[in-house]
């Protein structure tokens, strides 16, 4: 298979480690050719991170994620695809679903992938990265037992709060304080303290804070920050705030 330029042009640090070995399994033609790896340790021996880091990185979990449960279920498989054609169009995406069909084929070793991602990437970038697992775990209206269990592993193994991953895990679900937890307050906070939580969200969720990754991953950051000002907006609207 051949590899667009987002993969070949930018494996940065995921060339390396766990997820350097896997992707080298399915890629061979790549990795087999000696003056392409000498021009990854070269060119790409540092921690400098890339969108097809990224991507790589992602595509492994997001394997991880649809094995859980021991189904492969179309509703995940349109999931990912629509959102990787809305954040990288239809070119890009369909090269990510070629490689997703053979990394689904691999044995993942989740903690030690997760180790290598956390140590590659900031934490803006790591709730991005987990806000797609958890869209793809209730792409089909549920998030079930299996599921849960290796989203709470791949959230532990990358550092992500518990607060910040019931935030994200509440932009899928429609809780009865589904707004509160996305803003990580309990329902009874005083309006200040809603007004200081969302300034705070809006911050730690905002897409500038992964625009080095590209304008791609930085489009589907956005989504993300839409969510938190729709929950500000739903709570601004039932407390009457101004």
């Amino acid at each position: 298979m051949s590899i667009n330029k987002w993969i070949a042009g930018g494996l940065g640090w995921a060339f390396f480690g766990p997820i350097g070995g896997i992707i080298g399994f399915i890629a061979g033609s790549v990795f087999e050719n000696k003056e392409a790896v000498k021009h990854y340790r070269q060119n790409y021996s540092d921690k400098s991170t890339t969108t097809g880091a990224y991507m790589m990185s992602l595509l492994v979990l997001v394997a991880a994620v649809m094995k859980a449960d021991g189904r492969l279920k179309k509703s995940e498989l349109n999931y990912i695809r629509q959102n990787l054609v809305h954040s990288f169009g239809e070119e890009s995406a369909e090269q990510a679903m070629l490689m997703l069909r053979d990394l689904l084929k691999q044995n993942i070793p989740v903690n030690d992938v997760c180790q290598q991602i956390r140590m590659n990437l900031d934490y803006a970038s790591l709730l991005q990265m987990m806000h797609f697992l958890v869209g793809i775990a209730q792409a089909d209206g549920v998030i079930d037992s299996s599921e849960q269990r290796i989203l709470e592993q791949i959230g532990i193994m990358l550092g992500i709060h518990d607060s910040d991953f019931q935030s994200i895990r509440s932009m899928f679900i429609d809780e009865v304080d589904s707004a509160y937890k996305i803003l990580e307050i309990p329902s009874s906070a005083t309006n200040e303290e809603v007004k200081k939580a969302y300034r705070k969200m809006a911050m730690k969720y905002h897409p500038d804070r992964v625009s080095y990754l590209g304008e791609d991953v930085q489009k589907a950051a956005r989504e993300k920050f839409e969510k938190v000002n729709e929950a500000y907006k739903k709570i601004e609207k039932d407390r009457n705030l101004v």
